[in-house]
């Protein structure tokens, strides 16, 4: 069983920037990691997920160029850097780490794909 703690959601200002991080209870190093956002009354939404090796990462079009995600596998810590927010980005942003080790595909973009999720920050980007 994983616990995922998620941090660093915040109130900012549009073209402003947050660092989210997501702290794995247990060892995660062979297992995809992903962040996803929601809105109430919305879908959840897929923004970003990187492989075991990192080499494989996956992003939302509506966060290319924008958004960086990273891991540190030593830390169990998986990390988005967001910058130039918008408004449109506001949401809860929940951390998941993936059922199948070594998943590399772009399947990796598909909730089906994880099997553990942490409780969200939440970012508002507000005027």
């Amino acid at each position: 069983q994983v616990q995922l703690v998620e941090s660093g959601g915040g109130s900012v200002q549009p073209g402003d920037s947050l660092r989210l991080s997501c702290a794995a209870s247990s060892t995660v190093s062979r297992y995809p990691m992903a962040w996803f956002r929601q809105v109430p009354g919305k879908e959840r939404e897929f923004v970003a997920a990187i492989n075991y090796s990192s080499r494989n990462k996956y992003y939302a079009e509506s966060v290319k160029g924008r958004f960086t995600i990273s891991r540190d596998n030593v830390n169990n810590t998986v990390y988005l850097q967001m910058n130039n927010l918008k408004p449109e980005d506001t949401a809860v942003y929940l951390c998941a780490c993936g059922k199948t080790p070594f998943t590399s595909t772009t399947t990796l973009q598909t909730r089906r794909e994880y099997g553990y999720w942490g409780q969200g920050t939440q970012v508002t980007v507000s005027s």
